[in-house]
């Protein structure tokens, strides 16, 4: 199952989505093409599929991160509940 995104602001310097995964959704395998900056939500747990292997990653509400351009991975919600973020690509 997917994950829902929703585009929030899309314009030449940025890049603003709210990501909606029910338990167990997914984005899916992707490439990020842009530095991007996570902020929670909620609290909850993912699991993050990349090169290294998986790992369950816990995220905190208001709580950002930062990653650059060229992470690959897929994210998954192991909460039994629906995981929320918001998600900035610059651009």
């Amino acid at each position: 199952m997917k994950a829902k995104s929703t585009v929030q602001i899309d314009s030449d310097r940025v890049l603003v989505t709210e990501w909606r995964f029910a338990p167990g959704a997914e984005t899916g395998h992707h490439v990020h093409a842009h530095d991007y900056v996570v902020v929670p939500l909620i609290n909850g747990t993912v699991r993050v599929e990349d090169s290294a292997g998986e790992r369950e990653v816990e995220m905190h509400a208001g709580v950002s991160y930062a990653r650059s351009a060229g992470v690959a991975h897929n994210l998954v919600n192991v909460n039994g509940y629906e995981f929320r973020f918001v998600e900035v690509e610059l651009r």
